[in-house]
């Protein structure tokens, strides 16, 4: 059973609404994850794959896992589950579906990175609904951020 004690704190900003922090990930996750990175080109999306399949609520992983995608449709349905695994975390941890999720917090970055690849891609396919959805999400998340 979770107790209020067990949930993360929304931290309600000066001059806006609240904004959530997401946890850090599983450090074994974390190392793993650099470990694929370091493989040899050829092997690491395979490599990736196995550390998400391992740590399948490793928002990062999904986001690189959606990186290293070889075609749009591959790479759309990694941020995809990136991005809805991201917001059953967001709710875990006491977003209520409005409010800041920041780029400046790192634990944020495998969320909103998931949600910018989705737009991305869903703009690469031809689903430009989705993707003017997808910008107007990140920029509801994030006002002051500008897309490098």
């Amino acid at each position: 059973m979770t107790t209020v004690s067990d949930q993360r704190p929304v931290t309600l900003t000066p001059s806006g609404p609240p904004s959530t922090v997401l946890p850090p990930a599983d450090p074994v996750a974390e190392q793993r994850l650099a470990e694929a990175l370091s493989a040899p080109e050829t092997d690491r999306k395979i490599a990736v794959s196995a550390v998400v399949a391992d740590y399948p609520r490793y928002l990062v992983g999904w986001a690189t896992l959606g990186d290293l995608g070889d075609h749009p449709i591959e790479r759309y349905a990694a941020y995809r589950v990136g991005y809805h695994r991201g917001l059953d975390a967001l709710r875990a941890n006491g977003w209520r579906g409005s409010g800041y999720v920041l780029w400046s917090e790192p634990t944020n970055l495998g969320f909103l990175r998931s949600l910018a690849g989705l737009g991305a891609m869903a703009e690469a396919i031809g689903e430009v609904d989705e993707a003017e959805r997808c910008q107007q999400f990140l920029h509801q998340l994030d006002p002051g951020h500008r897309p490098s």
